[in-house]
């Protein structure tokens, strides 16, 4: 009677499990009751042979094949990692719309937390026009993610929004230096596989760092326009599709004569757009140098020539001549041209102002590349500065 009793109670169990999975549920789910057995085991031999009852239910409304499908298109869709579609969908009842809903809330938390680590990589994106041209710095932790397309599209419709935007800042100034907080509260239509509708420049940062993984974020960007006669040109070194690089050189050049062509302008605007990316300018002109700098150098080439043991006058003829080599390394207009050192970039600018029969001179100009400045994990501050 008492091997009957125990019997029966076991069944109860069961089918009090049984009636449970009858409820509709998607996936599976493992329980496992541990304890004595409720009788011997060589009653229950069909059951389990060892001391844990382990039962495991599938939910038949959706299928493995199903399962795997739908995290494929959650997974397409917004580029999450595999771990977190699964997730979403299992919490969801594998719904498709409202796991999609699910990863999107939950990622603006994880951005959150990711948003204090170092992101020293990423991409330049260039935008232009004929007279105006913006660049804009998208920060993420690895080369990896800058690679990824839903990145690279969001760094070339910021900068196409920054151009877009009407500022009277950037009307009244040739040069504009702008950091995040001028983009984040724009609007901008999105219209890309895995990212679309209207948002906020903020929110779609946030969405982008969502499903990439890791902290996401714009570091700063620079205008250039002209006002007068002229034209603005750009060059993006490492460029993995136009207007995406991680090395940028921009520069507007100017004519006097109104009526001038501008295409011998743009053929000479692009190699000097280049020249900026390899030389590394500082400067403009000599007379842009600060007097400080100026000081400064001439104080360490002058300690240097002391060193040497010779007269005071051979000294100064050593500091003058090493204070032209450094004009030549630091200001645009003083350097040889890199795709002809045997001119310089001023002369190269008088034999173009004869060839349209009119002066050409340079107004602005700048040289960006991402991370700069930023000290990464592991690096020393020296090490950095030096880099730089």
């Amino acid at each position: 009677m008492a091997c009957c009793r125990s019997a029966k109670s076991l069944t109860r169990l069961i089918l009090s499990e049984l009636s449970v999975s009858r409820q509709p549920r998607k996936g599976y789910l493992s329980r496992a009751y541990i304890g004595e057995p409720a009788v011997k085991p060589r009653v229950l031999v069909n059951l389990n042979a060892s001391r844990q009852v382990l039962l495991r239910r599938f939910c038949t409304e959706v299928s493995a094949t199903e399962q795997i499908n739908l995290i494929k298109q959650l997974r397409e869709r917004t580029s999450a990692p595999i771990k977190d579609v699964k997730l979403s969908l299992v919490n969801c009842n594998w719904d498709l719309e409202a796991a999609q809903k699910d990863l999107r809330k939950r990622g603006v938390v994880l951005a959150a937390k990711k948003s204090s680590r170092t992101a020293a990589d990423g991409l330049l994106s260039v935008a232009q026009t004929e007279k105006k041209a913006v660049v804009v710095e998208l920060n993420c932790e690895t080369d990896f993610v800058a690679r990824n397309d839903v990145f690279q599209y969001l760094a070339s419709s910021l900068a196409k929004i920054a151009l877009s935007a009407e500022s009277s800042m950037v009307q009244s100034q040739e040069a504009f230096i702008f950091g995040p907080e001028y983009l984040e509260n724009m609007k901008i239509n999105l219209d890309h596989p895995k990212l679309s509708g209207e948002t906020t420049v903020q929110n779609a940062v946030t969405e982008v760092a969502a499903m990439v993984g890791e902290n996401v974020k714009i570091r700063r960007g620079y205008a250039l326009s002209t006002s007068s006669h002229g034209a603005v040109l750009s060059y993006l070194h490492t460029c993995p599709q136009p207007g995406l690089g991680r090395i940028a050189g921009l520069l507007t050049l100017e004519i006097e004569d109104g009526n001038a062509s501008l295409d011998a302008l743009r053929g000479v605007g692009s190699s000097l757009a280049m020249h900026i990316v390899a030389s590394k300018p500082l400067f403009l002109s000599k007379e842009l140098v600060p007097s400080e700098a100026l000081e400064s150098e001439r104080d360490i080439l002058k300690a240097q020539a002391e060193s040497s043991g010779k007269s005071q006058m051979a000294i100064e003829k050593m500091v003058e001549g090493r204070m032209r080599k450094y004009y030549e390394e630091v200001v645009l207009l003083e350097q040889k041209f890199v795709m002809n050192d045997s001119v310089k970039v001023k002369s190269l600018l008088n034999d173009l102002s004869k060839e349209v029969g009119s002066c050409v001179k340079i107004g602005n100009f700048l040289r960006m590349e991402v991370g700069e400045g930023i000290q990464r994990l592991g690096e020393a501050p020296d090490a950095m500065a030096h880099a730089a």
